[in-house]
Formats: structure tokens, C-alpha cells, sequence
């Protein structure tokens, strides 16, 4: 696994400064401090325009650490599915910078029902919901680029889990209450918690899709 510790970058550096840190089970953080990290260092929050977090947190990171191994290029299989055509044909078979994308369950037409199958085959259950294949609670817990319904859910289930994103989003509300939003076109998750303490409709807000969270988007 890999962590990341980032900062703004002093006089003579690069304008942010990044060291990816090789982590274990024991070791990794779980608290979304290098996420937190990378928000203070850039100064403003990601958003479905400017999805930085995707890049910084997870792609560079991968760069970093196989180029740290001494390997300029190498081959990155891709879990992304046959169902998945229009996320596929941007990457797969595709080389950038010595890195090659491989992606084998888009090549062996393997869809989300196949993989829930996999799943529950399994002898052991990870007590995911799953909603025809998919579970609301994949990635990044309240990720912004989920439904809106789907993260206010996942509030009204672990309300704890939305103090983290309310924090980021306070850190740049301005005097006038304005900023300080991962979606200026949704509420804001300390808005969110409200609804779901106040046993909120989750149908009081228009939903939109899922966004993917891929750097290729």
C-alpha cells in the first residue's frame, strides 16, 4: 500500500511537494489525513471539475512508487468491466509514459453480476450492500462524486462518517457563508447530516448519477 504526505512547497521548490511513504496494515492511515493534507497544501477543495484527488492520492502514486523500484514501464491491469464500455475504450491497450492499461475483465466480458456471483461464492463476506451489483459503499466513503441520495444513505446509516467532509468544506466557507463546497450544486454535507439526524426525505433533493472517479474522466 502506499501513503502520501504532502505540504506547499517553500522557496526554490516545486509549488507542492509530495513523498509517497510505502505503508502497511498496521501503518496506513485511516483517518484521511493525507487526503486533509492535500486539500490544506492546494488551498481550495476538489470538485467534479477539478477531481484532483484522483490523480495526486492514487495515480502519482503508483507512478512514484514503481519508478522508486527502478522500473520505467510496466503494466497496469484495470478492474474496470465489460458493462463499463465507455470508461474502457478511453484506456484500455492504451501506453502513457512507459505505462501500458490492461484491462482483462472488459477483454473477458465480465460484468458487475458476474462479479457479485465471484462474491458470494466466497467464504467470507465483507457485508457490503448490494444494489444489483453495486455497493453504495465502494471508494471513498461520502466521495462528492457519488449520488446524492446514495451519500445522504450512507449519513442517515453512519453519521459519524460525514464529520470528516464537513470539516474540509468549514476549512473555506468565507464570511459570507459562500465556498467551502466539494458540490456547489448540491447541499453541503453538514446540510446533509442535518436532513439525515432530522430523518430527512431522501427524496427532497432531485439525485443525480454516480460520477466516476477516474482520472481518464
Amino acid at each position: 500500500m502506499r501513503d502520501c504526505l504532502i505540504r506547499a512547497g517553500g522557496e526554490g521548490e516545486n509549488k507542492y511537494v509530495y513523498e509517497t511513504v510505502v505503508v502497511d496494515h498496521a501503518t496506513a492511515s485511516r483517518d484521511g489525513r493525507p487526503f486533509e493534507e492535500l486539500i490544506i497544501a492546494r488551498q481550495y477543495l476538489p470538485n467534479p471539475v477539478a477531481k484532483f484527488c484522483t490523480s495526486e492520492l492514487k495515480v502519482r502514486r503508483i507512478k512514484d512508487h514503481i519508478n522508486s523500484l527502478g522500473w520505467t514501464e510496466w503494466l497496469n491491469l484495470i478492474g474496470i468491466r465489460a458493462d463499463e464500455p465507455r470508461r474502457a475504450v478511453k484506456i484500455h491497450n492504451q501506453n502513457v509514459e512507459g505505462n501500458e492499461a490492461y484491462l482483462p475483465l472488459y477483454e473477458d466480458g465480465i460484468t458487475k453480476e458476474d462479479v457479485g456471483r465471484f462474491w458470494q461464492r466466497q467464504n467470507f463476506d465483507l457485508q457490503l450492500s448490494n444494489n444489483n451489483g453495486v455497493t453504495d459503499w465502494g471508494n471513498c466513503d461520502l466521495c462528492y462524486l457519488k449520488g446524492y441520495r446514495k451519500r445522504l444513505s450512507i449519513i442517515i446509516e453512519r453519521p459519524d462518517l460525514a464529520d470528516w467532509w464537513i470539516r474540509q468544506e468549514a476549512r473555506y466557507i468565507d464570511s459570507a457563508g459562500r465556498g467551502g463546497m466539494f458540490r456547489a450544486d448540491q447541499p453541503g454535507y453538514a446540510k446533509m447530516l442535518e436532513f439525515a439526524t432530522n430523518q430527512g426525505d431522501l427524496f427532497d433533493f432531485d439525485d443525480d448519477d454516480t460520477i466516476p472517479c477516474m482520472c481518464t474522466d
